[in-house]
């Protein structure tokens, strides 16, 4: 099975920069995008044999995800716990027969840190549905998490250090995360790879010279770690700010 992540930073655009000839190529089972930043009706994405649900945020070009899979769901959850409206669409939660596929779009903590309170009332949330989900069935989780866990997953860890997405704070909360019994597939599979990264500024050159941050994950339970084939980083695939992930299981 495999299944693709990716923060399209505005489906419209992406399509209009290869989003169809790589959603072709890589023909996954289920593919997942993050920052969709747009409103039901205002795009027809024709994806033959994929089946479509968007979580659209109530602001308009802003936040969003939606999952395309070829398999139907058993259900379709919109938002956490009982609540179903989740002002800015950033979660999707999928069940399958053997798992639950969670796609998010973690809020960002911003540049002054304001809005860092936020994030980890949200950290704690989604923690807590993760792991009522994982009593049920094995969870894999994916999207943009905004944070880089550890000084290799961005090029310039010193200087970045309190930063938005590299707070002792955020870096604490994936660290109890993953504590909780989930696993970040690229580090399962690739421990030591440097210069792995998912994110890049748009400042000229930056790029090109690989300044970049990880902060698109898929995390599985631990009990179905043995179950990763590989996770793959396609940072060749241009598009949006953000390149996709790939995460292939035996599932």
């Amino acid at each position: 099975m495999k299944l693709v992540s990716w923060n399209v930073n505005g489906i419209r655009a992406c399509v209009k920069k290869g989003f169809i000839d790589y959603f072709k190529e890589v023909d996954a089972d289920i593919f997942c995008i993050q920052e969709s930043k747009l409103q039901e009706g205002q795009i027809e994405l024709i994806l033959e044999g994929y089946h479509q649900y968007w979580n659209y945020a109530i602001k308009k070009g802003y936040s969003g995800t939606a999952v395309f899979t070829k398999k139907e769901p058993l259900t379709v959850r919109y938002g956490l716990g009982d609540n179903e409206a989740e002002p800015e669409g950033r979660i999707l939660t999928l069940e399958y027969d053997e798992f639950y596929l969670v796609n998010v779009y973690t809020p960002n903590s911003q540049r002054d840190l304001a809005r860092l309170p936020y994030r980890l009332e949200w950290e704690d949330r989604i923690r807590e549905h993760l792991l009522e989900l994982d009593k049920v069935k094995p969870v894999i989780l994916c999207g943009d998490l905004n944070v880089a866990h550890q000084d290799i997953d961005l090029k310039n860890a010193k200087s970045n250090r309190g930063n938005s997405g590299f707070t002792d704070e955020e870096r604490g909360q994936m660290t109890v995360l993953l504590n909780s019994g989930f696993v970040d597939s690229f580090r399962y599979k690739y421990p030591q790879a440097e210069g792995a990264y998912t994110w890049w500024s748009y400042m000229a050159k930056v790029r090109e010279r690989n300044i970049g941050w990880r902060i698109d994950y898929f995390l599985v339970s631990d009990r179905i770690k043995d179950k990763i084939i590989d996770a793959g980083i396609h940072c060749d695939i241009m598009g949006s700010d953000h390149c996709p992930i790939v995460l292939q299981l035996d599932m």
